[in-house]
């Protein structure tokens, strides 16, 4: 009798498939209801969203152009010193400006929210996982959103503003002159901060494919070289001089998430090796 009363709790903790697709709906809910509160704040201040961060790297003040300045002046290498303001921002389209108003308001809502967003879903998913995945994935929400946050930081003050600047100054004739539109402009920066938040999660990647067998580190360090030659052609592509110092700024945070997913990838096999012994 002990033992089918024992029983009786365990199989009322289980839940149905239209419980599980009810808290389901409610973490949806709980998700769109964040963003959409982090995005009406953003929206708020619009001052602060365009003028101090989105516009931001198109003045000479910007911290970024600052320090390469100096470092310029360091090493003697004048190329460094990044003047962005060889083109100007226009708007064409009559609700444009309302419309890029609301885009950035959204992305920004969203990347403030990203790490309540990944507690609801680890929330959601934590019941179904046995105690030892539950321990092994202690702090992946945390891991996670530095990881992401640490690419929009990366992305907004060395790749984003060196692309614009390129692209921007880059002309075929001098009879041209560059007008760049406000949404274009807008979605560059986006589209480049975005990017680099999921590059950075490379190293989350890897772990995963490690886990379930699909690379090892062997794979891995047969295409360090290709990888290394990738990353500089990246660089090389989204920095606005040829010298090799501000390509390599650009290169090395890039290869070090190589070398750090290498070295998770060799942690996990090693564990899955020592186990199947």
């Amino acid at each position: 009798m002990k033992q089918s009363n024992s029983a009786e709790p365990e199989e009322e903790k289980e839940m149905t498939f239209w419980e599980h697709l009810d808290e389901l709906r409610g973490t949806l809910w709980r998700i769109i209801i964040a963003i959409l509160i982090t995005s009406i704040a953003a929206f708020s201040f619009k001052e602060v969203l365009f003028d101090d961060i989105i516009l931001a790297p198109k003045s000479k003040t910007f911290i970024t152009y600052q320090a390469f300045c100096k470092l310029g002046e360091w090493l003697s290498l004048p190329s460094l010193c990044i003047d962005p303001s060889h083109f100007q921002l226009i708007n064409i389209n009559l609700a444009g400006q309302f419309t890029t108003h609301m885009n950035i308001s959204f992305v920004a809502g969203l990347i403030i929210a990203l790490p309540y967003i990944l507690w609801e879903f680890w929330r959601f998913v934590k019941p179904g996982l046995s105690e030892k995945e539950v321990r092994s994935s202690r702090g992946a929400v945390t891991i996670i959103s530095i990881l992401f946050l640490s690419g929009v930081l990366f992305s907004y003050f060395i790749a984003a503003p060196l692309m614009i600047n390129f692209l921007g100054g880059y002309t075929v004739s001098d009879s041209v002159s560059n007008q760049i539109a406000l949404t274009s402009y807008v979605s560059s920066i986006t589209m480049m901060t975005l990017l680099m938040g999921l590059l950075f999660e490379l190293p989350v990647l890897v772990l995963f494919l490690t886990k379930i067998g699909v690379i090892t580190p062997k794979h891995l360090r047969k295409y360090r070289k290709q990888t290394i030659i990738g990353i500089l052609i990246v660089a090389g592509v989204i920095t606005p001089s040829p010298d090799v110092f501000s390509q390599l700024i650009v290169a090395f945070p890039l290869y070090g998430l190589f070398e750090l997913s290498l070295a998770i990838s060799s942690r996990i096999y090693r564990k899955k090796q020592e186990l199947a012994e």
